[in-house]
């Protein structure tokens, strides 16, 4: 049986930051990647493109996801547009309908998100891992069985629960190209990973790590996992 991870992120290029390696990793083995972006990021700055409107830095930005998810290997990519920065204030019950729908359209088994502090605090982060705790904890998504947060840290610095780690040197030539396809932002993308040319100096960059907040009703399960989909049915 083919199963579906879903990715459910604020802006472009979250994914992108955080799930590069995982994506393409997915797309090597057959597995589908879809991704769910609430905005189209248009409260950015367009760096070094030079002045940009908001609906014109909005379409320059859902370009560049698109052209970073085929480098990923992304299966799918739906966007909500809905004002960027301004997700908190989004009726939580229509967010979570949107996630929900989204979720069933594509049979999702595995979600992927935000923790609970965004990573970098963004209250568009913030909202969205709450919307999606919501609609798969509800019972909404039949189809769910995992739902696992990005974790900031390398794997083996994290300490509880199920931890799946990506080494990003395997990945790296991909993943700096999907870095890169995001143009208007290479400025944020240089600030976190320095010189694309090479693996981050910053060890902590030069991983993804993911960790297993809840399985088919049990939150923080006591297993240990070499794959997102050990264990899905």
């Amino acid at each position: 049986m083919t199963h579906t991870v879903g990715l459910i992120y604020a802006h472009p290029d979250d994914e992108t930051f955080g799930c590069a390696c995982l994506i393409r990793s997915l797309a090597d083995q057959g597995v589908s990647a879809a991704l769910l972006t609430a905005t189209s990021g248009e409260a950015g700055k367009p760096g070094q493109l030079g002045p940009m409107t908001r609906d014109e830095l909005a379409a320059r930005r859902e370009r560049e996801l698109a052209a970073a998810g085929a480098i990923m290997g992304l299966a799918d990519i739906e966007l909500l547009r809905y004002p960027d920065g301004q997700l908190s204030s989004v009726p939580r019950s229509e967010l979570v309908a949107n996630i929900a729908a989204f979720l069933n359209r594509h049979r999702i088994a595995v979600v992927i998100t935000f923790p609970e502090d965004g990573i970098s605090g963004h209250p568009d982060h913030i909202a969205i891992h709450h919307a999606v705790n919501e609609a798969v904890w509800s019972g909404i998504c039949p189809h769910v069985q995992k739902l696992y947060y990005n974790m900031p840290l390398t794997g083996h610095e994290a300490q509880a629960g199920s931890v799946i780690s990506l080494d990003a040197a395997p990945y790296w030539e991909m993943k700096a190209a999907a870095l890169r396809a995001h143009e208007s932002q290479i400025l944020s993308v240089e600030r976190v990973f320095g010189d694309l040319q090479a693996l981050p100096a910053n060890e902590r960059m030069r991983g993804e790590s993911f960790v297993l907040v809840w399985k088919r009703g049990v939150h923080h399960p006591a297993v240990r996992e070499q794959s997102l989909l050990d264990d899905v049915t």
